[in-house]
C-alpha cells in the first residue's frame, strides 16, 4: 500500500484532539447524567451486579469478582476506578442513600481507607434493585454496544426519583468541576409531587419542600438566606459548622462535645481539625483546653475538648469556628449531563428534567405492557372462541396431514387436503378466520385446557386483561393518570426508605472572637543546630544560662509580643510571630522553624537571627561570596510581612556573613585562594537594604570570599585557617578595595 502523508495545520489537529479528549472525560468519565443522577462507572457497576443476580435479598458476593465482570464487559479504565465507584456508593457518611449494601471495612469518617477488593463482598440495595434498575426488561431505556460490541448495556439506568438531588456528586473534569451537595430523600420527593401539580412553581416555593442540603453527618448549614442564589444559579458557597454540646463535669470544669461534623471534614480532615486544636493550644492561643480525645466509633461522631474551669465557652467556640474546619464552606457547582453536554443547573431544572425523564420511561413502560396485554387478549380470545366449537377444531386436525393445513384453515378457511365427516364441517371450516397468533395458541393447547374450570379460568384471566388494558391505555392517553401512578410510586419510596431530616438549616450569626491580651513580657528565643526552636521564660533561661548558650545556636532575647527575624544566604528576611512559636519548658524539643515560617532548609540557610524589636538599636553589616560589603539601619527591617528582600544580590552572588555592629570594627575577609585582608568597618558606606553596596576585596578571576571574621582594633586572638592558628596581628590592617595578602601556613 502506497504510503500517504496528510499535511495539516498543528495547532488545529491539537485543538481537535484536546476537546475530543475533554468531551471524552466530560461525558463518559467524571460529570453525572441528570436522569439518574449516576456516572458512567457507578452505572455499570450497578448494571453489572443486577445482571450477576446479587439482589438485595440474596447472599454477598466478592467485589473483586463483581469490579473484575464490570472491567470486562462495560469499563475498561482499571480496576481501582471501579472499585473506588463500588466503596463510594456503600458509604453512609458520603451518600445520602446508599446504594450498594457492602459486607466487610469499607472504610470510615476518620479517612481509613477501604480494604483491598478481595477481602470485600457487596450486594445491592433494596432502593437500588426497586427504583433504579427495576423494569429494565420492558423497553424503558435504550441500550447501546459496548467498549467492544460484545455487549449492550444501558445508556441510563431508570432511576425512579431525582438521585442527582439525593446523593449528590462530585467529579473533576476536563476544564470543570461538578460538586453538588446531597438533599432529604422525603423532601425531594415532596418537591417533585409539588411540581408535577404545578410547572410554574418557583424555586422559592419549592424551598418549602426541600429546606436545604441534608449531609450524611449532620451539622449546621448557617447561610440560609444565600440558599435561594445557589439553588436559582446552581452555584455559590454552603457555610457549614458543626454541632456541639457542652456538658458539666465533676470539679466545675467543662466538657465541649463535637457531636457532628461538618460534611467537608470526611475523611484525613478529622485529624487535621485535631491537629489544629492541638496547634490553638502549643501557640498559647487557647491555654483553656485541658485535654483532647476522639471518642468517635460506629455509633457516630464525638469529639471530646475538656476545658478549665470559668471558661467562656462561646468565645472558646467562635475560636474553633474562625481557626480550624469546624466551620468550612461547601462550594456548590451543580454540573451534569444533560441532552449529551454538560451544563449547569439550579433545582428546579434538575427536579424538571427528571419528572420528564419519569413521564418517558413511564411512557415506554406501560407501551410495553400494554403491547403485552394485548397479544395475551388475542390469544385468550382465540382460545375461547376454539373452546366453543372444539368439536370442528378436532375434525381439522383429525381430517388434516400436517400442521400447516390445519394452520391454512384455522386463519384463511382454506380446507384444501382436509377430509371432513361432514358437508356442514367443511362449510363452517371455510368461515374460520382465526388470527396466525391464535392459531398457534391453539394448535399448542393441551387436553385439559378443556375442562370446566380451566375455561371458566380463562375467561376471568380475558376478563382481568381487558381491565389491564383499559387502565394502561389510560394511563398513555391522560397525563394526569400517569401522573398519579408516578406520585403513588414516589409515595411508596417515601415511606419506605425517606428519612429524619440530620442537617440544620440556620442564619447563624458571624463567629467573633475575642482574643485575650497577652501580657507583654521578655522571653528567650532558642533554636538548635537542626532548626528546632521554641521559647521560654526568663526564669528559665537564667537557671539554665550556660546550657542554653551550650546546646542551641541562636539565642536571642525578644518580646512575646514581637517578632524574631531571619535572614538567610539567599538576602531573604523571614519573619515569625513569637506567639506562633510554642513556649514550654528548657527541655521541650519545640518545632522545626520550616513548619511556622516560610524559610526552607532545604533550599537556603539561616546566616543571622534577631529580634526585631532589638533591631533598631544595631546595624548590619552584609558580605556576599563575590566580596560586595554594605551596611544598613536596623530600622530598615521593620517588616509586617513573613517574607521581604533584605538585600540585593548580584548574578549569581549569595551572602555569607550578616552581623549585628553597634561601633566600628575590623573586618577580615578570607577567599578561598588564601588572600586575608583586614580593613575597619568605618570604611563601609550606609546603604539602604535595596543597594548592592561597595567592592570589600579585589578578589581573582575564580576567587571568592569563603570567611568572614569579625574583630576590635587591638585583639590578641587568633584564627583558624588549614587547622592552624594564626594571630590576627599578623594581618595587617589595610584599605578596602583591595587584593589583601596572601598567607602560607
Amino acid at each position: 500500500m502506497e504510503e500517504r502523508i496528510i499535511k495539516t495545520e498543528y495547532s488545529e489537529t491539537m485543538q481537535r484532539s484536546f476537546i475530543d479528549y475533554a468531551m471524552s472525560v466530560i461525558i463518559a468519565r467524571a460529570l453525572p447524567d441528570v436522569r439518574d443522577g449516576l456516572k458512567p462507572v457507578q452505572r455499570r457497576t450497578l448494571y453489572d451486579m443486577h445482571e450477576l443476580g446479587i439482589r438485595y435479598d440474596r447472599p454477598y458476593r466478592k467485589s473483586a469478582r463483581i469490579v473484575g465482570d464490570t472491567m470486562g464487559k462495560y469499563h475498561p479504565h482499571g480496576d481501582s476506578s471501579i472499585y473506588d465507584a463500588l466503596v463510594v456508593l456503600t458509604q453512609d457518611f458520603k451518600k445520602g442513600i446508599p446504594l450498594i449494601d457492602g459486607h466487610g471495612n469499607f472504610g470510615n469518617i476518620e479517612g481509613d481507607g477501604a480494604a483491598a477488593m478481595r477481602y470485600t463482598e457487596a450486594r445491592l440495595q433494596k432502593i437500588s434493585q426497586e427504583a433504579i434498575l427495576a423494569d429494565l426488561d420492558k423497553d424503558v431505556v435504550d441500550f447501546v454496544p459496548n467498549f467492544d460490541e460484545t455487549e449492550k448495556e444501558p445508556s441510563v439506568l431508570p432511576c425512579r426519583f431525582p438521585n442527582l438531588l439525593v446523593n449528590g456528586s462530585e467529579g473533576i473534569a476536563v476544564g470543570m468541576v461538578t460538586s453538588i451537595p446531597p438533599h432529604n430523600l422525603g423532601e425531594v420527593i415532596e418537591a417533585t409531587k409539588a411540581y408535577m401539580m404545578n410547572e410554574n412553581i418557583t424555586t422559592q416555593e419549592l424551598m418549602k419542600y426541600i429546606k436545604g442540603p441534608d449531609f450524611p453527618t449532620g451539622g449546621i448549614v448557617c447561610n440560609k438566606d444565600d440558599l435561594l442564589s445557589i439553588y436559582e444559579t446552581g452555584m455559590g458557597k454552603i457555610k457549614l459548622r458543626g454541632k456541639v454540646e457542652v456538658e458539666k463535669v465533676k470539679g466545675g470544669k467543662l466538657n465541649l462535645i463535637i457531636t457532628e461534623i461538618p460534611y467537608t471534614m470526611i475523611g484525613a480532615n478529622i485529624g487535621k481539625f485535631l491537629q489544629d486544636i492541638a496547634s490553638l493550644y502549643e501557640q498559647k492561643k487557647a491555654p483553656e483546653i485541658l485535654d483532647i480525645s476522639n471518642q468517635s466509633s460506629k455509633e457516630g461522631i464525638r469529639i471530646v475538648i475538656e476545658l478549665k474551669k470559668d471558661t467562656d465557652v462561646e468565645n472558646f467556640k467562635n475560636l474553633l469556628y474562625k481557626k480550624t474546619r469546624l466551620e468550612d464552606t461547601f462550594g456548590v457547582n451543580m454540573i451534569a449531563i444533560a441532552d449529551g453536554r454538560p451544563e449547569t443547573l439550579g433545582l428546579k431544572s434538575i427536579i424538571a428534567r427528571n419528572v420528564a425523564f419519569q413521564y418517558e420511561i413511564t411512557t415506554r413502560k406501560y407501551t410495553t405492557l400494554l403491547n403485552k396485554e394485548l397479544e395475551k387478549r388475542e390469544i385468550q380470545e382465540g382460545l375461547i372462541r376454539a373452546c366453543n366449537i372444539i368439536d370442528l377444531i378436532i375434525e381439522i386436525l383429525r381430517g388434516s396431514k400436517d400442521r400447516n393445513t390445519v394452520k391454512n384453515c384455522l386463519t384463511s378457511g382454506v380446507i384444501d387436503g382436509i377430509q371432513f365427516r361432514s358437508k356442514e364441517s367443511s362449510v363452517m371450516a371455510q368461515q374460520l378466520n382465526f388470527t396466525e397468533r391464535q392459531a398457534n395458541a391453539i394448535l399448542d393447547m393441551r387436553l385439559y385446557k378443556l375442562i370446566g374450570l380451566e375455561i371458566d379460568a380463562l375467561i376471568k384471566e380475558n376478563k382481568e386483561t381487558n381491565a389491564n388494558i383499559y387502565r394502561y391505555e389510560d394511563i398513555l392517553d391522560r397525563r394526569d393518570s400517569m401522573a398519579q401512578v408516578i406520585i403513588q410510586d414516589l409515595d411508596a419510596l417515601k415511606k419506605e426508605y425517606a428519612k429524619k431530616r440530620k442537617t440544620q438549616i440556620e442564619n447563624a450569626q458571624e463567629a467573633v472572637y475575642e482574643e485575650k491580651k497577652l501580657e507583654e513580657m521578655d522571653i528567650m528565643f532558642l533554636m538548635d543546630k537542626f532548626g528546632y526552636c521554641k521559647t521560654i521564660d526568663m526564669t528559665t533561661y537564667e537557671r539554665n544560662k550556660e546550657a542554653a548558650h551550650a546546646e542551641f545556636k541562636y539565642v536571642v532575647k525578644c518580646r512575646n509580643t514581637g517578632r524574631i527575624c531571619l535572614f538567610t544566604n539567599t538576602g531573604q528576611l523571614h519573619t515569625i510571630k513569637v506567639a506562633d512559636i510554642p513556649f514550654g519548658k528548657f527541655r521541650d524539643k519545640g518545632l522545626p522553624v520550616d513548619n511556622i515560617s516560610n524559610y526552607s532548609s532545604s533550599t537556603e540557610d539561616i546566616l543571622n537571627i534577631a529580634s526585631q524589636s532589638e533591631l533598631n538599636l544595631y546595624r548590619l553589616l552584609f558580605v556576599t561570596r563575590q566580596g560586595m560589603c554594605k551596611i544598613v539601619s536596623g530600622g530598615e527591617f521593620d517588616a509586617t510581612k513573613r517574607t521581604v528582600a533584605a538585600t540585593k544580590l548580584g548574578e549569581e552572588d549569595e551572602l555569607i556573613s550578616i552581623k549585628l555592629i553597634t561601633e566600628h570594627q575590623h573586618l577580615i575577609l578570607q577567599s578561598k585562594e588564601g588572600y586575608f585582608l583586614r580593613f575597619d568597618t568605618d570604611e563601609i558606606a550606609e546603604f539602604k537594604k535595596t543597594a548592592i553596596g561597595v567592592r570589600g576585596m579585589r578578589l581573582g578571576e575564580k576567587d571568592v570570599i569563603e570567611n568572614v571574621y569579625y574583630c576590635q582594633p587591638d585583639t590578641e586572638d587568633s584564627i583558624v585557617y588549614k587547622e592552624k592558628q594564626v594571630p590576627i596581628s599578623k594581618i595587617k590592617l589595610n584599605k578596602r578595595d583591595t587584593k589583601g595578602t596572601k598567607i602560607r601556613v
